[in-house]
């Protein structure tokens, strides 16, 4: 008797609990789901502002002061002619005796100012004189960073009527004039 009075609770109970979940199917199932058009009457924008940084790399100008020294030509080529001339000069007494190293002389004398003169000019020896400052240009660059700011529209806000009640929601494009709407238990858009 004990196990009968505990199998009737126990089927009481099952059936007390199930009776939710079957009329739940059954109330799911008396509504119909259809398709249907509703009219936008009004449709906003979400905007969404965002700032990011642009850089670029701007180059100028800049004036610039640089000193450069003024160089000169040495002129004065006396000491390596009398030079010359004197190396000239004891080469050719060496040579001959008499009136003839006398010549000899003259003409070693003669030849190797000519020689020392030349060689001196060739060279040349350059001394600095009085520089100066010259205005001149450099271009110099740096990196400059602006920022850049852009409404992106991430979204739409949608008022629309169906049959005379009013409904709103949140759609990622623009609907357009009319919206497609799901209708069974409430008018849903339909995606």
């Amino acid at each position: 008797m004990k196990n009968t009075v505990f199998i009737t609770m126990a089927l009481a109970a099952g059936v007390a609990l199930s009776t939710p979940a079957l009329a739940y199917q059954r109330d799911y199932g008396r509504y119909e789901v259809r398709y249907d058009w509703a009219t936008v009457i009004d449709v906003d924008p979400i905007v969404e502002r965002t700032r990011r940084p642009v850089s670029r790399e701007v180059c100028y100008d800049q004036p610039v002061d640089r000193y450069e020294p003024g160089y000169t030509a040495r002129r004065d080529h006396t000491g390596a002619t009398v030079l010359g001339a004197v190396i000239g000069g004891a080469l050719g007494n060496q040579v001959g005796k008499g009136d003839g190293r006398k010549a000899a002389t003259i003409a070693g004398a003669v030849i190797g100012g000519a020689v020392g003169n030349n060689t001196s000019k060739r060279g040349g020896t350059y001394y600095q004189t009085s520089g100066g400052y010259v205005r001149d240009y450099e271009t110099r660059c740096r990196e400059e960073t602006t920022y850049r700011g852009n409404d992106d529209i991430v979204g739409y806000e949608v008022t629309y009527r169906y049959r005379g009640d009013t409904y709103h929601t949140t759609m990622d494009h623009h609907p357009g004039n009319r919206l497609r709407v799901r209708v069974d238990r409430g008018v849903t858009p339909a995606e």
